[in-house]
C-alpha cells in the first residue's frame, strides 16, 4: 500500500492533465495558473496558524492536510514533487537549524 501522500501526489499529477471543464478542483488551480496556486497555499497556511492558535489541537488537522494538499498542487505546477522535499530534507538531518540557515546563499 502506497502513503497517503503518494497518493495525492499521483491524483494532483494526473489532474494536471484534465481539462479544466471537468469537475476537478485540482484541473482549476492548474488552469488558473501558480500565482493563483500560491495564493490559496498561503490562504490554507494562514488557515492553519488561526486553527492553532485555537482552543482545539485537533482543529489543526483538517487545515495541515488542506495544506499539503496545496503544497502538492504547487510543487506539481513547478513540476517538482514530494521526492524533491524528501530529499532536501534528508539532505538537511543531522545539521543544526541555524548552521543550515547560514549557509543558505543570501
Amino acid at each position: 500500500m502506497t502513503d497517503p501522500l503518494d497518493r495525492l501526489e499521483q491524483t494532483v499529477r494526473a489532474r494536471r492533465a484534465a481539462s479544466a471543464a471537468d469537475a476537478s478542483y485540482t484541473a482549476r488551480l492548474f488552469a488558473a495558473g501558480r500565482a493563483r496556486i500560491a495564493q490559496k497555499l498561503g490562504e490554507e497556511a494562514v488557515e492553519c496558524v488561526i486553527a492553532a492558535m485555537g482552543p482545539d489541537p485537533a482543529a489543526i488537522v483538517p487545515e495541515a492536510a488542506d495544506l499539503l494538499y496545496h503544497l502538492a498542487v504547487l510543487l506539481a505546477d513547478a513540476g517538482l514533487s514530494l521526492a524533491d522535499v524528501r530529499a532536501e530534507l534528508a539532505r538537511r538531518e543531522g545539521v543544526s537549524g541555524l548552521e543550515e540557515k547560514a549557509a543558505r546563499p543570501r
